[in-house]
């Protein structure tokens, strides 16, 4: 169990490292036109928050556990994780994105059993 966790928290971390980068990177009006049209409805700021947002769960995946620094910290940024995830499928539901629900759930799930594995079965204090 303890590989399939740090697998899953390593696979959210590229993509949310990924997401976050460019969101931070790029300008909101090239990201909607890129695809990403469920931001269309936030303000520039917004999106960068959220993109500063991705990059710090991205690091708190995978480095507390990995640096042994805090560990319980890998829970705590899966959570936050499923957190923007059911934010981000309220935005795709409001604009009926249904395959962006679909793989939003996916990372919804992910992320809980990251949470749940980390906090319980597989702790890091224990």
């Amino acid at each position: 169990m303890n590989v399939i966790l740090w697998i899953t928290a390593g696979l959210l971390a590229v993509f949310f490292l990924a997401s976050g980068t460019m969101k931070l990177a790029q300008s909101r009006q090239k990201l909607v036109a890129s695809g990403m049209g469920a931001l269309e409805g936030f303000g520039d700021g917004a999106v960068k928050g959220i993109g500063a947002l991705e990059v710090l769960a991205a690091v708190g995946l995978i480095l507390p556990a990995a640096l042994d620094v805090a560990p319980v910290l890998v829970p705590l940024a899966a959570v936050g994780v499923a957190l923007l995830m059911a934010g981000a499928m309220i935005a795709h539901l409001r604009r009926r994105e249904i395959p962006a629900v679909a793989m939003t759930l996916l990372f919804l799930a992910l992320s809980v059993l990251v949470a749940w594995g980390r906090f319980g079965p597989e702790s890091f204090t224990g």
